[in-house]
């Protein structure tokens, strides 16, 4: 029981902070859906796994705000795929959204450092 509330709760840490996740991996260079799903994978060391049901609908909703485009691109392997990039819009909701995160992040730490 226990594990599975763990997996649970860190599948909800990831959707709460895959905006800004995603932001970050544009924010290093445009990518395809899977292209991101990778580089997040990759820069945590295996710690985070974004799904495509997940992934996908945080893409559209971010390019509906105006925070990302896509253009019709091809991939290394020859298929056709849409290609994300970060608009100035979506450098501005990153930097938001970092600052945010480590206001959040510093008070956990200082909560769970309380003796």
């Amino acid at each position: 029981m226990y594990q599975e509330h763990a997996v649970t709760a860190r599948t909800d840490l990831l959707q709460g902070s895959l905006d800004l996740l995603i932001l970050k991996s544009l924010l290093l260079g445009s990518l395809h859906g899977w292209g991101i799903s990778k580089r997040i994978r990759q820069l945590s060391e295996d710690v985070l796994s974004v799904n495509q049901g997940s992934l996908y609908p945080a893409l559209y909703r971010l390019e509906d705000r105006g925070w990302i485009d896509a253009e019709w691109g091809v991939s290394p392997e020859g298929r056709k795929v849409k290609v994300y990039s970060l608009t100035t819009a979506g450098r501005a909701q990153y930097r938001a959204e970092q600052e945010q995160w480590r206001l959040f992040s510093g008070a956990v730490a200082r909560v769970l450092a309380a003796t």
